[in-house]
């Protein structure tokens, strides 16, 4: 059987209602059961990435096997007790090799190498483009770069 990868990346600030909540959970535990998805990436400093690691944490204790991987996008080499740290909440974590001299880039370059690595991806931003279509402000969109559309928009 094949496994693929999701991740996930958004704003800052998000409206964290209990329908972005049980939207996210169910559509999350529909890609681990039914798509095979079994890895998640993730980076940090959003509420959105939080949302997100705290919906997967929770459909872990579900599906034991799946894992979460923090992609860092600072700190090519970490000491052994930030990494023991992050080892209490992810699977594992790395840096990407070619992300070394990315400066103020280092966040867009670490989202396309986490989008580069998936079947689908997660984001939610207030205007998203997707197949040259602007969707309205509020959108919560899912998209798989992979193939067609795997997963419907998630409004608010």
């Amino acid at each position: 059987m094949e496994y693929y990868t999701a991740c996930f990346f958004g704003h800052r600030k998000i409206d964290e209602t209990e329908e972005l909540k049980n939207n996210l959970y169910e559509i999350i535990e529909d890609l681990i059961v039914n798509e095979n998805v079994d890895t998640f990436f993730f980076g940090n400093k959003s509420e959105f990435d939080d949302l997100c690691h705290k919906t997967v944490t929770e459909l872990k204790e579900k599906h034991s096997y799946i894992k979460r991987i923090y992609v860092r996008s600072a700190f090519q080499h970490i000491p052994d007790w930030y990494e023991d740290s992050l080892l209490k909440h992810y699977e594992g974590t790395y840096f990407p090799e070619h992300m070394e001299n990315a400066g103020r880039a280092s966040y867009v370059e670490r989202n396309q190498e986490m989008i580069n690595r998936s079947f689908v991806w997660f984001t939610m931003m207030k205007t998203i483009c997707h197949q040259d279509e602007e969707t309205a402000d509020g959108i919560y969109s899912i998209i798989n770069l992979k193939a067609e559309p795997l997963l419907p928009i998630i409004t608010q």
